[in-house]
């Protein structure tokens, strides 16, 4: 049956719901009950049937979902203890001692904020405190540190498959994988698409960028003149003592080994686990990846629950309470998860993606300019709702049919999406990562939008000109012409601004 004009409701109705709401669960459930009411003819009673029956069950009971949401609740655990433990603090406090200079400052945030790789809103409050005082010491501004906690946050966990953002992103394509009946690996797709993730790229190189020519540009530029005339008041010198044992920020007894050991399991694990099957030259059955991971994440919390007690820095219940409380914390990924493969399994029996590409077709839209296309269409939604994971739901169901009807490679459908999405929440005001980058900071919201928006422009706009690029040659230079291009915008617009002030 065609559904027509009718076909595009779930999709706007998510749409919609997440800009006003500002809550991805919600704006996804209403997308797709919408979807199962025009499937029911408009019955209220047997939509909802058909949505609890037809496709929630049937997700849950699926072999791939149910691997996913149970990988994502062990993660979960992992990173709630290496969060609480102290471990990650006392690791940067360790990095901290050969920090004192302006560069070795910003570069050792930078590395921090790779390093807690795991968790992009841990980022934040795990190294923004650590380095804070830093900053002040140095009179380097608080809006440059909520900059690079933003810039190390969200880019650096998009671009890792073993965690929970590759996780999630490997379901939404498996789960339109299996729609469109592609015989593709999601794990494959993901890591091909690693170089067409054009913004997460550009945005984590920015940070040396300006570190090592010291070429801040804009609103930020001028918040670094602020900083290096101010003089510390007695609160901010206060806040120099980095470590207070009854103070905010006190690690106890934690160590640095508890951030470095539990992660090598984890990776030793997974190795060990998939060396034997080919791992990570061949490719490796989905449901063994997804295994060995769960396993690697199982073990490293087992390790880092013994160092907690080794170095007596909590007791075993209150350890193992955090643990259970992570795996608690998940609750709201698992549900997403579920209602995003309902939503897309919706819009391909709706045939959503048909009706979009067959109008483009009658209008003879380039398939060269579909991937630029999505970039934008998903910066907007991900501005409008300060998320891109729920962007991410919501986009791919329409890009990688998109990609297929077009035959444009998956890999850049997917690096368009994710770009979108994160172009999108770095600008975003209301944007987690954007809020608790400011908090890590103790940088004012408005002051960090303000001078992080020039640079996420900067990015942004030379990830259009590399879509626009891959689309129509599909060659992964796009992203080196794209390196190439920040480094020529920063010298340029920089000696412009010198040439302005000096005028």
């Amino acid at each position: 049956m065609n559904y027509g004009w009718l076909s595009l409701l779930p999709p706007i109705v998510a749409v919609v719901m997440a800009i006003k709401s500002k809550n991805v669960i919600l704006s996804l459930f209403c997308g797709g009950f919408v979807g199962t009411m025009i499937f029911c003819m408009g019955n209220p009673f047997l939509a909802v049937k058909s949505m609890i029956g037809d496709y929630f069950f049937v997700q849950l009971t699926d072999s791939y979902n149910a691997g996913v949401i149970v990988l994502v609740i062990f993660i979960g655990g992992f990173i709630k203890l290496m969060e609480k433990s102290g471990g990650a603090r006392a690791f940067s406090k360790f990095v901290y001692r050969f920090v004192n200079t302006g560069l070795k400052a910003q570069m050792c945030t930078w590395a921090g904020g790779i390093l807690i790789f795991f968790s992009d809103l841990g980022t934040p409050l795990l190294v923004g405190p650590v380095f804070r005082p830093l900053f002040d010491k140095l009179k380097i501004s608080r809006e440059k540190l909520a900059w690079i906690l933003d810039s190390t946050s969200s880019p650096v966990a998009i671009l890792i498959p073993f965690i929970g953002w590759g996780v999630y992103i490997m379901g939404l394509i498996q789960a339109e994988f299996e729609n469109l009946n592609i015989a593709q690996s999601d794990y494959t797709t993901f890591v091909q698409a690693i170089p067409f993730q054009i913004y997460a790229i550009l945005a984590i190189l920015m940070i040396p960028l300006i570190a090592f020519t010291g070429k801040d540009f804009s609103q930020m530029r001028k918040a670094e003149k602020r900083t290096v005339g101010s003089d510390f008041t007695a609160k901010e010198k206060q806040e120099n003592k980095i470590m207070s044992e009854n103070g905010e920020y006190s690690i106890g007894n934690a160590r640095p080994s508890m951030v470095i050991l539990p992660i090598v399991v984890v990776f030793v694990t997974l190795f060990v686990t998939l060396a034997p099957l080919g791992f990570p030259f061949q490719k490796v059955d989905g449901n063994a990846f997804r295994v060995a991971l769960t396993m690697g994440y199982f073990f490293g919390a087992l390790v880092l629950m013994a160092l907690i007690r080794v170095y007596k820095v909590k007791t075993f219940q209150e350890t193992f309470k955090l643990y259970v409380d992570g795996m608690k914390g998940m609750t709201d990924v698992a549900v997403t998860l579920v209602l995003a493969w309902s939503l897309g399994g919706m819009i391909s029996g709706l045939g959503t993606a048909d009706f979009i590409v067959n109008g483009m077709k009658a209008v003879n839209f380039s398939a060269g300019l579909i991937p630029a296309a999505i970039f934008l269409f998903g910066t907007f939604v991900s501005f409008s709702t300060g998320s891109s994971w729920g962007t991410f739901a919501i986009m791919m169901p329409l890009a990688i049919p998109m990609a297929h009807a077009f035959s444009i490679p998956y890999a850049i459908a997917v690096g368009a999406v994710l770009s979108g999405g994160l172009f999108g929440d770095h600008c975003s005001p209301i944007s987690d990562t954007t809020i608790l980058s400011s908090t890590g900071a103790e940088c004012d919201l408005v002051e960090h939008v303000k001078t992080q928006l020039p640079y996420a422009l900067v990015n942004g706009v030379i990830a259009f000109g590399a879509y626009l690029f891959a689309g129509f040659t599909g060659s992964n230079l796009a992203v080196v012409l794209a390196v190439i291009a920040l480094f020529g915008v920063i010298f340029v617009w920089n000696k412009k601004e010198h040439a302005d002030s000096a005028a």
